[in-house]
């Protein structure tokens, strides 16, 4: 049983998300909840919980800021944030986990799986998100969770990502490759202004990692990597767009 503390400045989002939290992840025990992230960081202290689901954006000490009062961080964290979309894309670029206001139900569960097995956060997690909140920039790499830690990994060492269920396979430069705890389509939305296509339902590529096209029919790339990957005949034309030799 996974011990919890909920800390956000609106009371009736922490009183929702302990009634949603013990009708769908009963096994979740709650140790504590406060709206003041003062009182937040002594729960914290005190009770050593195994998760945190925690609010940004509260007066006096935000979120980064009781984090860091804390120093080292022994527990897995859920951000429950009201963030637009931008900020969502931060989110998945850091692999941090994050649940969206008004919560949805199942969401919430996957973030508890999720925080079952990883069990403590990488620092330079929380310092790329906070630089893209904070610049408006997409970052030049992306937070791949791997084994028991975090890699981060330049985005122009990518090759393609592959879709696995409801996992994406990421393809890198020098035979390298991560399992990323997000869908296809997750890491489309995130990649999709980094020059990356989605060329079939498997598959978003690198544009400049390109090597040969092979056109007719079952048309399909190979990458620099020499991975053939098949192309869907209603991207054909989305290529043709980018490289007006196809």
């Amino acid at each position: 049983m996974l011990k919890a503390i909920l800390i956000d400045d609106e009371p009736d989002c922490v009183r929702l998300l302990a009634h949603e939290l013990g009708v769908y992840c009963p096994h979740i025990q709650i140790i504590g909840q406060t709206t003041s992230s003062e009182d937040g960081l002594r729960l914290i202290q005190i009770l050593q919980p195994d998760v945190v689901f925690l609010d940004i954006e509260m007066p006096r000490m935000n979120g980064f800021q009781l984090l860091e009062k804390l120093g080292a961080i022994s527990f897995s964290l859920i951000f429950v944030t009201a963030y637009n979309e931008f900020a969502v894309k931060a989110f998945r670029f850091s692999a941090l986990d994050y649940l969206l206001k008004p919560i949805d139900s199942q969401d919430l569960q996957e973030a508890v799986r999720k925080a079952e097995r990883q069990h403590r956060v990488d620092v330079r997690q929380l310092d790329l998100l906070r630089h893209q909140l904070q610049s408006h920039h997409v970052s030049d790499k992306i937070a791949v969770p791997y084994q028991q830690g975090v890699i981060f990994l330049p985005i122009n060492e990518v090759i393609f990502c592959e879709s696995d269920s409801n996992y994406t396979k990421v393809i890198a430069t020098q035979n390298r490759s991560f399992l990323l705890t997000r869908t296809l389509r997750e890491v489309q939305e995130v990649l999709e202004e980094r020059n990356f296509l989605r060329v079939h339902r498997q598959y978003v590529i690198n544009l400049d990692h390109i090597k040969l096209f092979m056109k007719g029919e079952g048309a399909y790339l190979v990458m620099t990597n020499d991975v053939s990957i098949p192309v869907a005949r209603n991207q054909k034309e989305k290529l043709a767009q980018r490289f007006g030799w196809l």
